[in-house]
Parts: structure tokens; C-alpha cells; sequence
């Protein structure tokens, strides 16, 4: 099951949080603090950002964060999945493909959903492969402020 998130989320929502931010998904860790900054911005409903949680019935077995922009190159909204976390032992249960079909249903506005991943998470490659996305020829640079 996917669900938006809710004020009640938040402990879960911290502790899925650290544990994405210490697994090889990422290539490195980030301030606690971003993520208590996060979900009080989910919660003050910033039109940037949506917060989902995946569930096993009710059980919180994961999280997703949502990244509201406008792209030229797609002709309107891009929804970027910022985040995508499963704990393990809910892995290989459907959690990732129903929150791709979520998004799609709920979102029909969008006209481009896009998502970065590390080459080590092979799993989630070949997920994201079977939900239709296809690799971009760009290098993604950033710079910290």
C-alpha cells in the first residue's frame, strides 16, 4: 500500500530516513537534520515536495520523496523521485512497483517522472527498467550551498 504521509510518520520517517542515507543506494551521508527539515516541509505542504510511505498492510516498510519541477525539455511538470528506500526485509514484495503505479495514477498532470540511481543498486535498476525508465546521457553535476 502507498499512502501520503502524516503527521504521525515522522519517528518512522526519521529512522528510514538514516537507514537509506547509510546503504550503498547513496554515495554519501547527509545531516540528520535535513531530515527532520524534509518532513516538516512535507507536512507545511511545500508545493515542491510529497511524502509517501509504503506499507506491508500497516506496517511502514518504506518511504518515498517527490521533487516538484517545471522542465522545458518535457513540455511541463517533471516529478523527480528523489527518494526511493525499501527496507530489506520488504524487498522483492511489490512495494516499488505499486508506488510507480501510485505516482502515475495520481499525477496525470506530469509529464515526465525521472529518478538518479547508483550503478551498485542493481536491484532497483532492474526495477526501474521493467516500470519503463530508460537511461539519460547526462552527467549531473551539483555544487553545495
Amino acid at each position: 500500500m502507498v499512502r501520503y504521509m502524516v503527521p504521525g510518520d515522522r519517528a518512522e520517517f526519521l529512522a528510514m530516513a538514516d537507514e537509506f542515507y547509510h546503504s550503498s543506494a547513496v554515495l554519501h551521508d547527509i545531516p540528520k537534520e535535513h531530515y527532520a527539515a524534509t518532513f516538516d516541509a512535507i507536512m507545511d505542504k511545500s508545493p515542491y515536495l510529497v511524502g509517501l510511505m509504503l506499507c506491508e498492510g500497516e506496517t511502514p516498510a518504506g518511504y518515498a520523496l517527490l521533487a516538484m519541477t517545471y522542465s522545458n525539455e518535457a513540455g511541463g511538470l517533471c516529478c523527480w523521485v528523489d527518494e526511493l528506500y525499501v527496507r530489506p526485509t520488504f524487498q522483492g514484495k511489490g512495494l516499488g512497483k505499486s508506488l510507480f503505479t501510485f505516482v502515475e495514477k495520481e499525477m496525470p498532470q506530469v509529464r515526465r517522472f525521472r529518478l538518479e540511481v547508483t550503478a551498485v543498486n542493481e536491484g532497483a535498476v532492474r526495477l526501474y527498467r521493467r516500470m519503463g525508465y530508460a537511461p539519460l546521457d547526462y552527467l549531473q553535476m551539483f555544487k553545495e550551498m
